[in-house]
């Protein structure tokens, strides 16, 4: 039977990565960079470290706040996010006449280190790796799902390669690489050593990246994952005492009834009304493991103090759970530094496959035919 001989599948698992291999390495190389674009713009940009001198304690996002409009007094601020340790708390903010812009605020100092009104190291790899800075439509991108394809591509790489490798296993007990028996001996066994050793990876990669897809085609039909809360309603606002959305007071109110409702709650980003009937978006993370840092989320009424939806892992479905553990395992953010390291050196290692494995096929499939004519 053709389906079952290793010929077969041997040209399967070389035809799923040929025919995208210029994409396919692409997108692994923007995605290796994306893991560490934190580390990297601490290294090349100054005004992004959160350097602590004075050993200060950490400042509360409400100081930050006070800071922010005392140095930038036309700032409305819009969202204050959380980074690092190591980096800057980024406040975003809409100016009179200017473009919106992020603050660099030292999280122990409250200085304002940066004023950025362009895009950032870390949002452009991310956008170059998520969506090949394709515009995006009515809720989609041809990007988007060119990148996510790129999962069903690996998937197929993955399972035609240990249909094709029989007893891999041996790879573990027994690696060999041939230094000394030509350039093709050594790309075949680097290939299939690393291939084995990665394993795990890929499948992280590929069932991650499947999920992307899913989570695009939702957002394509505007199928939530989520329940949106109503706007606020008029009569709440008439009746209740009017506030400046962008007073100190009103953020410390949010911040006090999402701790209130989670224990060791850490705030990660706050999200501001962006009118007068919206909400205060309260995020961050009690340590879950593998959640990211947005899995507990409170939505707060700014008029009256009252929480109008909680989210957290215990009442998640299985598909809100899989929307916050998606990341920490595709990028490696759920361990920090160490974690991000080791996904980094295998996304390196993967998109060092990608080549080798481009190169085999073309010696094989285009230089010897030419030799034999």
């Amino acid at each position: 039977m053709v389906f079952g001989s290793r010929r077969f599948w041997f040209k399967l698992h070389g035809w799923f990565s040929l025919p995208v291999w210029l994409l396919f390495s692409f997108v692994c190389v923007t995605g290796t960079i994306a893991v560490m674009s934190h580390e990297i713009t601490w290294i090349t940009n100054p005004e992004a470290r959160a350097e602590n001198p004075k050993n200060l304690p950490k400042k509360s996002m409400v100081e930050l706040f006070k800071a922010v409009q005392a140095q930038v007094p036309d700032a409305k601020v819009t969202r204050i996010m959380e980074l690092e340790p190591y980096l800057v708390t980024a406040v975003f903010v809409n100016r009179e006449d200017k473009p919106p812009a992020i603050l660099y605020v030292n999280p122990y100092s409250a200085k304002v280190q940066e004023v950025n009104q362009g895009l950032t190291f870390i949002g452009f790899m991310r956008m170059l790796h998520g969506w090949l800075l394709f515009p995006w439509h009515h809720h989609y991108s041809v990007g988007y799902y060119l990148v996510t394809l790129m999962a069903f591509v690996l998937m197929g790489a993955l399972i035609s390669g240990l249909v094709v490798y029989k007893k891999f296993w041996r790879c573990f007990l027994q690696p060999k690489l041939r230094l000394n028996q030509g350039i093709q001996a050594f790309y075949k066994d680097f290939h299939r050593l690393v291939a084995i050793w990665s394993i795990w990876f890929f499948a992280i990669m590929s069932l991650t990246g499947i999920w992307y897809f899913v989570q695009a085609v939702m957002w394509h039909n505007e199928v939530p994952l989520w329940k949106e809360s109503k706007p606020i309603s008029q009569q709440v606002m008439f009746q209740a005492q009017q506030k400046s959305l962008q007073s100190p007071d009103v953020l410390s109110a949010a911040l006090k009834r999402s701790e209130s409702e989670f224990k060791n709650f850490q705030p990660k980003m706050i999200s501001f009304p962006e009118h007068n009937r919206d909400y205060f978006r309260v995020a961050g993370t009690e340590g879950a493991f593998l959640f990211d840092d947005y899995s507990y989320q409170l939505l707060v009424n700014p008029w009256n103090d009252e929480v109008a939806d909680v989210r957290k892992p215990s009442q998640m479905n299985a598909l809100q759970v899989i929307s916050h553990i998606a990341d920490p395992l595709h990028y490696g953010t759920f361990a920090g530094l160490w974690s991000k390291a080791i996904w980094f050196v295998f996304g390196l290692l993967l998109s060092t496959m990608s080549i080798t494995g481009f190169l085999m096929w073309s010696k094989r499939t285009i230089i010897k035919p030419k030799k034999a004519v």
